[in-house]
C-alpha cells in the first residue's frame, strides 16, 4: 500500500508547477486524473522532442496519472467535472486568477457539492496583491524576486537559474501544503483553500540571502560558483575541468591546505588564517587555488579531496551524471513501457521508503487516454459516454488503442 493510496485529486494545471506538485503526489500513490481541454491538451504537449507524436518532455512529469480530455467551457463538461468532483479529495489548478470562477470551477463551486474538499490554487504572483492579475511565468518570477541578479558571474548580466526553479519551488510548496491540509481533514473532516504563487515559493528560499539583508542591508549579488558566507566554497578550473570544493570550517581548510593542494602555509598566512579573512581575501584565495588545481585533471583532485575527507567532486555534463553508477545505484534513472512511444527512460524517485517503497506505475498519459474510464468511475452510461463523445464534450487522442 502506498502512503496516499485512496486519495483522489482532479489535476486542472499545466506546464509545470502544477503537473510536478500533482506528480509528486500522484508518486506518492494518489489517484490523479489529469483535466486536459482539447485537441491541444496541457500546453507542454507541444515540446519537443516527439516521439511517435507525443511529447517526451510532458511525459516527464506527467507519469503515475490518468488523463480526461474534456471541454469545461460546454455545460456537459462541466456536469462530468462536478460529478467526479464529487468524490474528489483534493482539485488543483495553475489558471490566471479569475479564470476557474468563469469557468464555474473555483473553490465556492466545488465546495457546493463536496464541502470537506481541498482546493489548491498556483499563480505566478498569488490570489491578492496589485499584481495578482498578471501571468506569471517561471522566467517572470526568476527576475522580480531578484534571483536573477544573484545568478551568474560577478559583473555579468542577470542570469536564469538553470532549470525552472520558480515553477517547482511552487510545485514543491504546493504538495507540502496539500499534504499538511489532508492531514488537518483526517484530523478535523475540514476541507480548506489554499493557494500558493511561484514569486512567494521562490521568495520563501531565499533564507540566508533575507537574513543578511534584514541583519546587514546586504544585497546579494552574483557570485558565480561562490558561496556567500564561506570559503573555499566553489567550483575550481582544473587541467580538464572543474573540481568543486566545500571546505566550509576550519577543520576542512585545514585538511585542505596540508593533505590536498599541499600547502601548510596557509594555514597561518595573515590573508588566509580565519573564514572572516579569507572572504575578504578571497579573490586571492582563488587565484592562489586555481594556480595549483590547473596543473593536474579533475579526477586527481577528487581523489585527494576524498582521501583528505574533504568534501569535493566533479563538473559533470547532465549526460555523465545520468551514466554515473552512484545515480545508477540510487535507481534515479528508470525506464518504463509507454503506449504510444514505446521503451522509455524517466527519473527515478528521490526519497527512498522502507515500509512503503514508491514506485513509478505508469507512464505520462496521452490526450484523452482515460476519459472513457472515467466516465464510467462517474457513473455515466456507454450510450451517455457515446454521446459526450459525439457530442464534442470529451475527447481521446487514440481511441483505438489499448488502454495500457
Amino acid at each position: 500500500m502506498l502512503p496516499l493510496d485512496g486519495v483522489k485529486i482532479l489535476d486542472m494545471t499545466q506546464f509545470l508547477a502544477g503537473p510536478y506538485c500533482t506528480m509528486v503526489l500522484a508518486d506518492m500513490g494518489a489517484e490523479v486524473t489529469k483535466i486536459e481541454r482539447f485537441p491541444a491538451g496541457d500546453d507542454s504537449r507541444r515540446l519537443a522532442p516527439f516521439v511517435n507524436g507525443e511529447s517526451y518532455c510532458a511525459a516527464m512529469p506527467n507519469r503515475n496519472k490518468k488523463s480526461l480530455a474534456v471541454d469545461l467551457k460546454h455545460p456537459k463538461g462541466r456536469e462530468v467535472f462536478f460529478r467526479l468532483a464529487q468524490r474528489a479529495d483534493v482539485v488543483i489548478e495553475n489558471f490566471r486568477p479569475g479564470t476557474t470562477k468563469k469557468l464555474g470551477v473555483d473553490y465556492e463551486a466545488v465546495r457546493a457539492v463536496n464541502p470537506n474538499v481541498i482546493y489548491c490554487s498556483i499563480s505566478g504572483f498569488g490570489q491578492t496583491g496589485p499584481l495578482a492579475h498578471q501571468g506569471g511565468f517561471d522566467i517572470i518570477a526568476q527576475g522580480f524576486t531578484g534571483l536573477m541578479r544573484m545568478t551568474g558571474e560577478p559583473g555579468g548580466r542577470p542570469a536564469k537559474v538553470g532549470i525552472a526553479i520558480a515553477d517547482l519551488a511552487a510545485g514543491n510548496a504546493a504538495a507540502q501544503g496539500i499534504l499538511a491540509a489532508y492531514v488537518h481533514r483526517l484530523r478535523t473532516g475540514e476541507g480548506q483553500y489554499l493557494e500558493t504563487s511561484l514569486v512567494d515559493a521562490v521568495l520563501a528560499w531565499t533564507v540566508w540571502e533575507s537574513g543578511a539583508y534584514f541583519g546587514g542591508g546586504e544585497l546579494p549579488e552574483a557570485t558565480g560558483t561562490r558561496h556567500r558566507r564561506s570559503t573555499p566554497y566553489q567550483a575550481y578550473r582544473t587541467q580538464d575541468g572543474y573540481v568543486t570544493v566545500g571546505a566550509g570550517n576550519q577543520r576542512l581548510w585545514e585538511r585542505f591546505c596540508r593533505q590536498v593542494v599541499e600547502r601548510p602555509e596557509w594555514i597561518e598566512d595573515p590573508r588566509f588564517v580565519d573564514l572572516g579573512l579569507r572572504m575578504k581575501n578571497i579573490d586571492e584565495l582563488e587565484r592562489e587555488i586555481e594556480a595549483i588545481t590547473v596543473t593536474r585533471p579533475t579526477a586527481h583532485w577528487v581523489a585527494k579531496l576524498d582521501e583528505a575527507g574533504v568534501p569535493g567532486g566533479p563538473v559533470y555534463r547532465y549526460d555523465e551524471v545520468l551514466a554515473h553508477p552512484q545515480v545508477r545505484a540510487r535507481e534515479m534513472v528508470v525506464e518504463l513501457e509507454h503506449p504510444v512511444m514505446g521503451r522509455m527512460r524517466t527519473l527515478g524517485l528521490p526519497v527512498k521508503y522502507s515500509g512503503t517503497p514508491l514506485a513509478i506505475r505508469t507512464p505520462g498519459p496521452w490526450l484523452g487516454q482515460h476519459t472513457t474510464e472515467k466516465l464510467r468511475e462517474a457513473g455515466y452510461a456507454e450510450e451517455e459516454i457515446r454521446t459526450l463523445y459525439d457530442e464534442g464534450v470529451v475527447y481521446d487522442k487514440y481511441p483505438d488503442r489499448p488502454r495500457e
